[in-house]
């Protein structure tokens, strides 16, 4: 790709990019938050066609203006928002032969179901993924969705596949497997792959070479061996990767909020008791499907409960529904942002207030429009959220300005506890180290806090305590100062 540029209302995305990929090589693709990556794979993609510069194949100049073009030529891209990729009501089986099944309905009416299904199989059973492809896809876990999604695009005949955060909803398991399906596209079909993550030891561990990027332009290309992570980040955000996490003096106080016993009714947490005091960060962390999820939903009511006892400031409460939790002072941000945390399809101002519109409304409930935008303008500006203006459609922005939306909404909510479930998937260290001083800054304002993650480096750098979960209980209670991530591994590996 060459002289790539491309512009949005009022905002320049990409400038001048030039980028060169290879076949049979693994190239990670990273940048701070609104660098322009996964714009630039949008393109290759051809799910933007107004961009200008020129892309070459083989030597060949091609046009890629439109999906097609670019499935075309092979290129394949694994989108990071997997519910807006995938058919939720059709089985796993048409969801990775979906592009077959487009193709084939054009030239003929019946389809040999036998056939789709056989087809799905063997590709799972290449990946070493075991989905029944009679099930409906609404249906699986976060992960089992990327995988499908991932089987989808190597069902066709792909020379390049683009992986947008591939990793972000997998456990370590599933991501060892993933990088085993990777190193032999790349080695044996001679595929060329384009990673993009936020995780860098990833990068250093299955790619070769590293473009990286900022305020939409290539600041380097360079060999993964040349480089150090924190060599990454200086060229990502031109700090140092020590300066990500906020030096926070913790001033904790009495208990706060407290879970005794609690038990979801379909048996995912189970018999869990935890407490969170003022000022407090407690982490909740384990491995992908250990519970942490379903404990957060729990607690805020989305998830019914089957029996446990809730205390806010001492006194049992009743929480069996968001509504319930949102009055008594709870707040939740989702794991799932762009499917339960924001309103993709309204503008930033109205995803501000979402959460406290009495606030912003009449006493007949009008809601006034201006107070709406001066507060999004305010928030827009204290979490440095990147959008032209406060009219902005929250699907256009970047993954992780989409989630200081989800954070800021709640900001107005006169909350006592806030519950942040993964906040940082997705989200690259500028973004990240935004989110971290705002969780810092809700504790130092004596609100207690549930930090719930899979990364243990994220659990080390910004709780004051952790609890592990294993198979939906608490197994271990943990100081974070005296601890490490050792000692984390081996607790939400179900050690004793």
């Amino acid at each position: 790709m060459k002289g790539i540029s491309i512009e949005f209302p009022g905002v320049k995305a990409l400038s001048n990019v030039d980028i060169n990929i290879e076949s049979g090589n693994i190239h990670a693709l990273v940048g701070a938050n609104g660098a322009g990556k996964s714009t630039l794979m949008k393109i290759m993609a051809g799910a933007y066609n107004h961009y200008t510069g020129s892309i070459f194949l083989n030597g060949n100049e091609v046009a890629i203006r439109s999906p097609r073009d670019a499935k075309n030529l092979g290129i394949e891209i694994v989108y990071q928002e997997v519910d807006t990729a995938l058919v939720p009501y059709l089985s796993v089986a048409e969801n990775i032969m979906l592009n077959v099944l487009v193709n084939k309905m054009g030239r003929q009416v019946f389809v040999h179901w036998p056939k789709i299904h056989q087809a799905a199989r063997q590709i799972l059973k290449r990946l070493n993924i075991q989905i029944d492809t009679n099930e409906i896809v609404q249906n699986l876990k976060l992960a089992q969705k990327q995988m499908v999604l991932i089987a989808r695009a190597i069902a066709e005949d792909c020379r390049f596949l683009i992986l947008d955060e591939p990793t972000a909803p997998l456990s370590n398991t599933e991501t060892v497997e993933l990088f085993r399906l990777l190193k032999d596209l790349a080695d044996n079909h001679n595929v060329g792959i384009i990673f993009i993550s936020h995780r860098l030891p990833e990068i250093f561990e299955i790619c070769k070479d590293i473009t990286i990027m900022k305020d939409g332009q290539v600041v380097t290309r360079q060999s993964v061996a040349d480089l150090s992570v924190a060599k990454v980040v200086e060229f990502m955000l031109g700090q140092k990767l020590s300066e990500v996490f906020p030096k926070r003096k913790a001033n904790i106080g009495d208990t706060l909020f407290e879970v005794a016993h609690l038990t979801e009714k379909e048996g995912s947490v189970k018999d869990v008791s935890l407490y969170v005091r003022a000022g407090e960060i407690v982490g909740v962390t384990g491995l992908v499907g250990a519970g942490k999820t379903e404990l957060c939903k729990t607690i805020f009511g989305s998830l019914k409960t089957k029996s446990g006892d809730i205390k806010i400031k001492g006194i049992k409460r009743t929480i069996n529904s968001p509504f319930s939790a949102v009055s008594q002072g709870l707040a939740l941000v989702p794991e799932e942002r762009r499917k339960e945390g924001v309103l993709v399809e309204e503008p930033v101002f109205s995803n501000l207030s979402a959460a406290t519109l009495a606030k912003f409304s009449t006493p007949l409930g009008f809601i006034k429009s201006l107070l709406e935008k001066l507060n999004a303008r305010n928030m827009i500006t204290e979490l440095s959220i990147k959008t032209p203006n406060e009219n902005q459609k929250v699907a256009y922005l970047s993954g992780g300005n989409q989630q200081k939306v989800a954070v800021g909404k709640w900001l107005n909510a006169d909350a006592d506890v806030f519950i942040f479930d993964e906040p940082t998937k997705g989200v690259d260290v500028g973004a990240k180290h935004d989110i971290f001083e705002l969780i810092g800054r809700l504790a130092v304002a004596g609100k207690g806090v549930i930090y719930a993650t899979c990364e243990f480096t994220e659990i080390l750098g910004i709780t004051d305590r952790a609890y592990v979960m294993y198979d939906g209980q608490i197994a271990k209670e943990l100081e974070t100062a005296n601890t490490d991530e050792e000692k984390l591994l081996f607790y939400s590996t179900g050690g004793k």
